[in-house]
């Protein structure tokens, strides 16, 4: 049985080529109907005016504009001679339902009346049809990112500053703002450059929606870098203050430095916000004074405050103290007489050793104040003058000491009087 399974191998095979030719021809020669598989067909709307003209827009919904598979059924021979490019769907306008679908139509543009059949796994196209609203939105730039340290953004514009949208109601009702973003990150110069106009909902959330048109999709903006700078403030004190008051000299600030920002070639030249006379004016003050001031008035053209949440509004305080007294007592010794003939001498019998000096100021400067700081003199000129003396004779007479002191927040209270001998030299 073995042996006649095997024997005459090449006459079996030979048996079997010839009958499956024979097959190949015998198909061949009847042309049988077979079927052919196309994928991602493009369905092509006709007649979308008689939606438009209409005030209404229309999105394909669900991807229904494409045909994932089409089966063609036809005879070999024409099927050998077709490929995707040979198929056509189209979904006419006019053909449109009452629940907005529009039937596919297929076909092939050659050999279409030999077909069999045509078939796709979908046959209609399902669209949303809306009223077309339109409206205009400020166009705002925004930035992302951070410049260099050191840096700030200054003005950030548009070349335009409005955009007109249209497109369905539901989603054009939704559009909040329209912004146009550039990223700063590390920048230390000016930037000019030509950004994407996005829109947002009132979250913050971007609308993408494609059947949205824009009158521009693109606008160029230019962002201002500017250089940060951080300097004092200085304010000069004017006025006077009531008697037996001071100003301390001293100036306090709700802020004592502040940051500003400009241009590098501009910042250089400046290193103090100058608040000027007029200002502060303590004029008969026996307390603190404290003025309100706007910062931005006293900004340099071109200078802008750095802070942004910054208004530029302080308190300015001019500290004012009630003045104290304190008695230096000066050797007679070092008393010098100015005026004094050559042919006279001077000497002060009252009192023998010290003359007591009434000093007035204010607490901290008169503590720190000597008997050698203190610089005491009498004026014969001017004592002769208030006496009406034409010339010094002899005699005992009590005159004013006169203190010249350094430090001049302190003075001398009263006319120290001091009794002097004045004798004729032999």
């Amino acid at each position: 049985m073995k042996n006649k399974i095997t024997k005459n191998w090449g006459l079996k095979i030979a048996s079997f080529l010839c009958a499956a030719g024979l097959w190949l021809v015998v198909t061949n020669i009847n042309d049988p109907v077979v079927a052919f598989r196309v994928s991602d067909v493009p369905v092509t709307i006709r007649n979308a005016n008689l939606i438009t003209d209409k005030g209404q827009v229309y999105e394909i919904l669900d991807g229904t504009d494409t045909i994932d598979v089409v089966t063609i059924s036809a005879p070999r021979s024409v099927i050998d001679a077709l490929d995707k490019s040979n198929v056509v769907a189209v979904a006419d306008v006019n053909d449109l339902t009452s629940v907005d679908t529009i039937p596919i139509k297929l076909s092939i543009n050659k050999y279409n009346d030999k077909l069999d059949g045509i078939k796709g796994n979908i046959d209609s196209v399902k669209l949303s049809i809306e009223e077309k609203q339109t409206r205009s939105l400020p166009l705002r730039p925004s930035t992302v990112g951070e410049v260099k340290d050191g840096y700030m953004i200054g003005d950030v514009t548009t070349d335009q500053n409005l955009l007109r949208i249209s497109g369905p109601e539901s989603i054009i009702s939704q559009v909040s703002k329209a912004q146009a973003e550039v990223n700063i990150s590390g920048f230390n110069s000016n930037i000019n450059t030509d950004a994407d106009i996005r829109l947002y909902d009132e979250e913050g959330k971007e609308i993408k929606a494609a059947n949205i048109e824009k009158s521009i999709s693109k606008v160029r903006v230019n962002v201002e870098i500017l250089q940060v700078k951080e300097i004092p403030l200085t304010c000069a004190v004017t006025g006077v203050v009531a008697d037996g008051y001071q100003f301390t000299g001293e100036t306090g600030y709700t802020r004592n430095v502040i940051q500003i920002a400009g241009k590098s070639q501009t910042l250089e030249h400046v290193n103090a916000i100058e608040i000027p006379e007029g200002i502060v004016d303590v004029t008969g003050a026996t307390e603190n004074v404290t003025v309100p001031v706007d910062l931005q008035e006293y900004l340099p053209e071109g200078i802008i405050l750095a802070d942004k949440e910054f208004d530029g509004q302080i308190e300015v305080t001019a500290y004012i103290e009630q003045e104290t007294q304190r008695s230096v007592r000066v050797p007679v010794n070092n008393i010098v007489f100015l005026g004094l003939p050559e042919d006279f001498e001077a000497v002060i019998t009252e009192p023998e050793n010290e003359c007591s000096i009434m000093l007035v100021g204010l607490a901290s400067n008169l503590e720190a104040v000597t008997a050698a700081d203190v610089t005491a003199m009498i004026d014969l000129d001017s004592w002769m003058e208030d006496e009406g003396m034409m010339e010094l004779t002899e005699g005992s007479y009590w005159i004013p000491v006169n203190a010249i002191l350094a430090n001049d927040t302190v003075r001398q209270r009263d006319n120290t009087e001091v009794r002097v001998h004045i004798i004729a030299k032999n």
